[in-house]
């Protein structure tokens, strides 16, 4: 049985296959609430399909980007059962994930994540005859850059792209498909994974790291110059 894992941003989800079949798979939206809601939706997943975490023969997880507490808890969570359970682990861009379930159309296809400070992390990927492929690698960018990078008629995703749809649609006009909101599902993680699992193409759980784009903001202390020890 795989156990497909997903919490990179304020929506999380999970699902579990085996032999190709879907056995059970849920979404929701957790906001910030990764870390007491992962693992008890697991539970109730597996007892809903009526499995154990024993049948568990891979894990799949979304390595970012996106948000810096829900890759943490998402990674440790999934690299937590590969080595208590001793089977492999893949880990697959949440971008990716987020733009598979659009590869029927045939179309580019850019998801797009919230980065903050005015930016968005973005990527490109198509379908066609040759197969799946990622035109333009996970980045960082702005609406005004990511626009000036499409050339066609491109479908957009994600849970962040209605917040800057109208942005969009005014400079790429008819170029922008503005795909409906729609929560992920960690199937597509699932079907994702099935050419390395195939292959037999996996992470090492001790180096699989999330894919941030950028590091998390350090607060600075109010009081600098006691930071370091001194009195009052």
């Amino acid at each position: 049985m795989l156990v497909a894992i997903d919490s990179s941003t304020d929506t999380a989800s999970l699902a579990l296959a085996k032999d190709g079949r879907v056995l059970a798979q849920v979404s929701w939206r957790c906001g910030q609430n990764h870390s007491v809601e992962l693992l008890p939706r697991l539970v109730r997943l597996l007892d809903e399909a009526k499995v154990s975490l024993k049948d568990t023969s891979g894990v799949i997880v979304a390595k970012g980007p996106g948000s810096f507490n829900g890759l943490r808890v998402g990674l440790s969570t999934a690299k937590g059962l590969a080595f208590s359970l001793s089977v492999p682990i893949i880990g697959i861009s949440s971008l990716e994930m987020e733009a598979h379930r659009h590869a029927g159309t045939g179309l580019p296809i850019c998801p797009i994540f919230n980065a903050g400070r005015g930016e968005i992390a973005a990527a490109l990927y198509r379908k066609k005859d040759d197969g799946w492929r990622q035109l333009t690698p996970e980045h960082i960018t702005t609406v005004d850059a990511l626009s000036k990078e499409i050339s066609e008629k491109t479908i957009f995703c994600g849970e962040y792209v209605a917040t800057i749809a109208r942005q969009l649609k005014t400079r790429l006009k008819e170029k922008a498909v503005i795909a409906p909101d729609q929560m992920r599902s960690a199937v597509s993680l699932i079907e994702l994974a099935k050419p390395r699992i195939d292959a037999g193409d996996y992470d090492d759980p001790a180096t699989l790291q999330p894919l941030y784009l950028r590091r998390p903001a350090i607060t600075k202390p109010k009081h600098p110059k006691y930071a370091n020890g001194g009195s009052k």
